[in-house]
């Protein structure tokens, strides 16, 4: 949704044959071409938006608009993740080097550029370009949408990125969105519509690891990708930054090294350590550097928890988890002469426990409709190695003039192309599914549990839920064949939103024609791959109907409840006979309250799951209670 940078390797056509003949789109670029940029075999469509933008920024804007070229990295990186080709030998820095490609390495990509620079008010990414290029999208002919861009949850008719994945959906189109970079608070996720996939962000099991070896033989393990690093074992100076700070300096300002906060008297030849929080990461080590410091320990406050991100840093550096960083702040506060080390940056694979949750990571409940679990799956996004624009540089400090055409970035925009590529590989296997029969293959084959076998942990460390995860971490193997879906047409996304009060002219807005509204809705059986009953009050007793389609050999499935224990959960039938492929059996889950504790208005997670011994069709279940 920034650009792309079309001169990556990762967009290299060597040996991709001619483009499609379906493909309708093109490659835009100013009459003169003065930014020299080219599609190709692989890349085979550019186009860029600005109207909206540039309304609003009028003529004081000195952004130029010829071409859909990513000076930022974010377009690039996240393009190449969906789907880059194969690329050996790439690395960031010479750490993590091996051969990088995107989830589908064999499609074909286009960019659709419609975010620019910030404006002082309203940001860089406008509602009317947003549509423009999901309109453009569809007229081209894409199957798949690739949208790592959101803001705050707002209702469907003021989302342009809900507006324009409907339009998507209803042309067979499958739309990935990202839930969102503010967790961990609740009722953080947004692109909470329906019809689309909603992904949040976990680790992997690789890490970038720099040491901190303290004066008292205390080693604390760091996160970092510092191009440089200091001699081995060698000692120097700590320092915490408020003891650095500048005399007109506030202590607070200090502590967080914002720009001009720290005296270089006091900061030079020693390792500052500087609180996560307010401006980004690496300009604390910009911020460092310029004071004189010789590395810098950046240490999370309690809001981050135990969650590290490998950055590259402009000096030798490394990021510790909340636990770490307050020994170090008390072996400062308790120490005459405190001194560190900071080891050079090592790649580990295979490390446990893995996935975790990011702290970063929106979570649900959907503030828009509790009936709806958001996030939909989670995908890998911290840390991921991707391609970079060659005009920003890796820490997107305009002080750091070096460039990488691989770099690491984390968030839920880079989950989502994860799940993006794994979509095109289903739709590659399997063209005739609609979105929705996507989107739940993806979701009930996901698993719940790390590479220990426990429970998926959250970023505090302790057992995460499907606010955190929905349906929990992609498994693209399973995908591919996940036996059942629930599946949805465009006609019941538009009964959803006349369920939610959509008429006239807001409906039109979706639908794209007059449509009459069905007399009766029942929310409960909307054929969503997960259930959420957001108000089950004692002596209820709700009934949720699903219907599954059967994409998979002839197959006989049991089901297994996993239920919270105030809560009974029964299902009718028990056992589904398919005979045949595309065939449809219906149940129906009841639920009743069988006890009201203290904290009856707590949320309650459980689980569905249909097994035929060689699937598992599972469902997440959100159940909150009302008195």
């Amino acid at each position: 949704m920034i650009g792309v940078w079309p001169e990556s390797k990762s967009f290299s056509d060597e040996g991709v044959g001619p483009v499609p003949t379906r493909w309708r789109g093109i490659c835009d670029v100013d009459i003169d071409n003065t930014d020299k940029f080219k599609c190709n075999r692989k890349l085979i469509g550019a186009r860029y938006f600005y109207k909206g933008y540039l309304a609003d920024a009028g003529k004081s804007t000195n952004v130029t608009f010829h071409s859909a070229r990513d000076f930022d990295g974010h377009g690039s990186h996240t393009l190449s993740t969906a789907g880059g080709n194969f690329v050996a030998n790439a690395s960031v820095f010479g750490n993590g080097l091996g051969t990088a490609s995107g989830g589908s390495p064999n499609a074909r990509v286009a960019a659709y550029k419609v975010c620019w620079p910030p404006l002082a008010v309203g940001g860089g990414c406008y509602e009317a370009d947003i549509l423009a290029g999901f309109e453009a999208a569809i007229l081209d002919g894409v199957d798949v949408i690739s949208a790592s861009v959101g803001g705050d949850p707002v209702e469907f008719y003021e989302s342009s990125i809900a507006i324009g994945s409907f339009h998507a959906v209803a042309n067979g189109i499958v739309v990935v969105s990202s839930a969102g970079n503010t967790g961990p608070k609740p009722k953080t996720a947004s692109n909470l519509e329906p019809w689309s996939i909603t992904v949040a962000a976990s680790t992997t099991d690789r890490e970038f690891t720099s040491y901190v070896t303290l004066g008292n033989k205390k080693i604390l393990k760091g996160a970092s990708l510092s191009e440089s690093h200091l001699p081995p074992h060698k000692f120097y100076p700590l320092i915490s930054a408020v003891d650095a700070k500048a005399d007109r300096a506030s202590s607070d300002d200090a502590l967080l090294c914002k720009k001009g906060t720290l005296d270089s008297k006091k900061a030079k030849g020693k390792i500052v350590v500087c609180l996560r929080g307010d401006n980004d990461r690496t300009d604390k080590g910009v911020q460092a550097a310029r004071a004189g410091a010789v590395g810098m320990i950046l240490a999370n406050n309690i809001e981050s928890g135990n969650d590290v991100l490998s950055d590259p840093h402009v000096l030798p550096a490394s990021h510790l988890g909340y636990d770490d960083g307050s020994y170090i702040f008390s072996y400062l506060n308790n120490t005459k002469s405190p001194k560190a080390s900071i080891s050079k940056v090592e790649t580990k694979l295979g490390q446990s426990p893995s996935p975790i949750m990011a702290s970063f990571s929106s979570r649900g409940p959907n503030i828009i409709d509790p009936s709806i679990l958001k996030p939909d799956i989670t995908g890998p996004g911290v840390d991921i190695v991707a391609a970079y624009s060659e005009a920003a540089s890796p820490s997107q400090q305009k002080s750091d003039k070096r460039r990488s055409p691989f770099i690491t970035l984390s968030g839920t925009s880079m989950s989502t192309p994860h799940v993006s590529g794994i979509v095109g590989i289903i739709k590659s296997l399997h063209p005739d599914w609609s979105p929705a029969a996507i989107k739940s293959a993806i979701m009930t084959t996901a698993r719940i549990k790390d590479n220990t076998g426990k429970p998926i942990l959250d970023s505090t460390r302790i057992n995460a839920n499907p606010f955190a995860y929905g349906a929990g971490q992609v498994q693209p193997n399973h995908a591919v064949d996940p036996g059942l879906v629930y599946d949805l047409n465009i006609t019941d996304y538009t009964n959803y939103l006349c369920n939610r009060g959509y008429k006239g002219s807001r409906l039109t807005i979706f639908y794209g024609k007059r449509y009459i509204c069905p007399k009766s809705f029942n929310l409960l059986d909307f054929n969503y791959p997960s259930i959420s009953i957001p108000n089950l009050k004692i002596r209820d007793f709700l009934n949720v109907t699903r219907t599954l389609t059967n994409v998979g050999s002839p197959s006989t499935y049991k089901v297994h409840i996993q239920a919270p224990h105030e809560v009974l959960v029964s299902v009718e039938p028990k056992v589904l006979n398919f005979k045949e492929k595309g065939e449809k059996k219906e149940f129906r889950v009841t639920f009743s309250l069988k006890t009201l504790t203290n904290n009856s208005t707590d949320y309650l997670f459980g689980s569905l799951d249909w097994s035929d011994c060689k699937h598992h069709v599972r469902s997440s279940i959100v159940i909150k209670l009302q008195n």
